[in-house]
């Protein structure tokens, strides 16, 4: 029995959303809802000293980084392997498409009214698109993982509550598949094809394995312009969310284990979480290199969104409060806005 991994992957990020949206309504009903969602994401200077309980390192962070390469490795190469095996264009055919729409988001039709099926040429775009994807996001993980070896230093007595850790290795596995999951099922049939075809005739009788690296490049100077410009803004909400991290980082060095400084610096001087803007830049960024046609990297989206931006105004409800010479004009996460 095949398992419906899209469907899951849709339930679990609308389970996952809604609760954050309605503990964000400015109605009393929810005011229980925002002060346990609201201990559940505390972590660091936010978290109450009466939530500590059911707490774990705030270093654990590196747990996060470590399965999220893990996933989205994994995910990269499987999907790489079936591009390259099965989905690799002849030098005659071009990635022709039915119509402009198609060339620009990639061929899919996940939300079109068209519901005809996908033309071979269309669903081997989808595959090197889904590549792309994962491309960017191992570039996103990568650097996350080595920043928090190398750039954020968690002192002994940051904490974060046990369910945000287990909402952060969730996110971690869910978000790489949720950017391939169309097609992984196809994908694991073909890897496991040929695992139980060279479990049984063995090395000797398996093809040899030639590599052309033109081969490999030729169908991504094919993607469509949504994957160019969303790649575009992702290296630079990327860049921004590696220098945010940077200054954060800095703080942390010269200051004492419980003193807390004011961040200055590039995005910082708009919003008081820079670096979660430029996380949702990057996310939204994956979103249109996609295609943006996808559901369930949609919902992916506004899980990020709505997580993010809930901890945000708690962060900078935080800094009111701490900092007396807090600067009036800096917003929480939307420049000029909110």
């Amino acid at each position: 029995m095949e398992l419906p991994l899209a469907p899951l992957l849709r339930l679990a990020w609308v389970a996952g959303t809604l609760p954050i949206l309605l503990a964000s309504l400015p109605v009393p009903w929810f005011g229980f809802l925002h002060r346990i969602i609201l201990d559940f994401a505390a972590r660091g200077k936010i978290i109450k000293s009466s939530s500590r309980k059911f707490t774990v390192p705030q270093r654990y962070f590196l747990h996060f980084y470590v399965v999220a390469v893990l996933v989205t490795t994994s995910m990269l190469l499987l999907m790489w392997f079936y591009a390259y095996g099965k989905m690799v264009p002849s030098a005659s055919d071009s990635f022709q498409y039915t119509t402009v729409a198609s060339h620009l988001t990639g061929g899919s039709h996940v939300f079109s009214f068209d519901k005809r099926s996908l033309t071979p040429t269309e669903h081997r775009h989808r595959v090197w698109r889904t590549v792309f994807v994962l491309l960017l996001m191992e570039a996103q993980v990568l650097r996350r993982l080595y920043e928090t070896v190398n750039v954020f230093s968690y002192s002994s007595s940051a904490r974060m509550h046990v369910m945000g850790y287990l909402t952060g290795l969730f996110f971690y596995t869910a978000a790489p598949l949720s950017l391939c999951c169309s097609v992984v099922p196809e994908a694991v049939s073909y890897a496991s094809s040929h695992v139980s075809e060279f479990i049984v005739r063995g090395r000797a009788a398996m093809p040899d394995l030639q590599l052309d690296w033109w081969e490999y490049a030729r169908p991504f100077l094919q993607l469509g312009w949504c994957q160019w410009a969303g790649a575009g803004i992702f290296i630079w909400g990327w860049c921004h969310q590696l220098r945010c991290h940077a200054i954060l980082g800095l703080l942390r060095e010269h200051r004492g284990a419980d003193e807390y400084v004011i961040p200055h610096g590039d995005w910082f001087e708009y919003v008081s979480c820079a670096h979660y803007l430029a996380e949702i830049v990057i996310y939204a960024s994956i979103l249109l290199a996609s295609g943006g046609l996808d559901l369930t990297i949609w919902l992916l989206f506004f899980f990020v969104v709505s997580n993010l931006v809930f901890a945000a105004a708690e962060t900078h409800r935080w800094y009111h409060q701490k900092f007396e010479n807090y600067p009036v004009t800096r917003r929480a996460i939307l420049p000029y806005v909110y």
